[in-house]
């Protein structure tokens, strides 16, 4: 009977297991509802913003962006690392600092890199082999344009100052619920236009195309910055919701094979008490 005991056991840890994955499930499938619309709401307009910056860059002079531009040999790198505050999300925060530490080692070896991490896990694990200059987990708490603008800001004077020769922003692309894609964008210096064939545009400009586009540049990155952001936030409860429902079957399944062991374990005690009485009244008789 202690066997049955610890069966019993097992199965009422195993639905207490349940009934927390199944409330998790349901409240990213909440959350994650209201993130995917702010980011698909987001995206043409962070589009359009960039395809209207390379039109107008495409008419101007290669230095058109000025100091957020500026190509310098690369020596110090800084890489903006956007995981999260929580796990039991999956592989979500792993394949982000993996990454990271993949670009570290293999895309800038020999080079100065140090990180600015978003996100509690990912400054959790890097900062015990890298130099972390900021870690900023108060993001996800509010969660506004606002709020990354200052980041963005930030990470535009450090490159302009010369603190660092090349920003990269590493995070998960929101995809669908079950799909996240480790994106790696470079944020400055800004990307030379690649334009196909000639730019024809038939517009009259006020002011001029080169403050026009010296407006747009500091807007461009810190939208830049705050779509990545609500791309990772998106992804992320994409992908705690696919691990809670992951977590919920297999819970059930586990479930059942104990119920099914106990069931066992119980019919061969109460045949073995059955033929104890039989044997006990077959000894009596004779």
């Amino acid at each position: 009977m202690a066997n049955l005991k610890e069966i019993r056991n097992r199965i009422t840890s195993i639905k207490s297991t349940m009934q927390i994955t199944s409330a998790m499930k349901m409240v990213s499938a909440a959350k994650l509802k209201k993130a995917q619309d702010a980011i698909t709401a987001m995206r043409p307009y962070s589009s359009k913003l960039t395809e209207l910056l390379q039109s107008l860059s495409a008419t101007l002079d290669s230095d058109a962006g000025g100091a957020y531009s500026t190509e310098r040999e690369v020596k110090k790198v800084l890489l903006v690392v956007v995981t999260s505050n929580r796990g039991l999300c999956g592989g979500f925060n792993s394949s982000i600092i993996k990454e990271s530490i993949k670009r570290i080692n293999e895309n800038y070896n020999g080079k100065k890199v140090e990180l600015l991490t978003i996100g509690k896990k990912g400054n959790d694990i890097l900062s015990k082999d890298y130099t972390v200059i900021e870690n900023r987990n108060d993001i996800f708490d509010d969660l506004t344009f606002d709020n990354v603008a200052k980041v963005a800001q930030q990470l535009m004077d450090l490159f302009v100052n010369g603190s660092y020769d090349k920003i990269e922003i590493i995070y998960n692309r929101f995809k669908n619920a079950a799909t996240q894609i480790v994106q790696t964008e470079q944020f400055l210096p800004i990307k030379p236009i690649e334009s196909e064939g000639t730019v024809n545009l038939d517009y009259i400009f006020e002011p001029s195309k080169e403050e026009i586009i010296l407006e747009l540049i500091p807007k461009s990155l810190k939208t830049q910055l705050y779509k990545a952001i609500r791309d990772s936030f998106a992804a992320e409860h994409g992908a705690r919701m696919t691990a809670m429902h992951k977590a919920t079957d297999n819970a059930k399944e586990l479930r059942d094979d104990l119920l099914l062991t106990y069931n066992k374990a119980r019919q061969a005690a109460i045949t073995n008490e059955i033929l104890e009485i039989v044997g006990g009244a077959e000894a009596l008789n004779n």
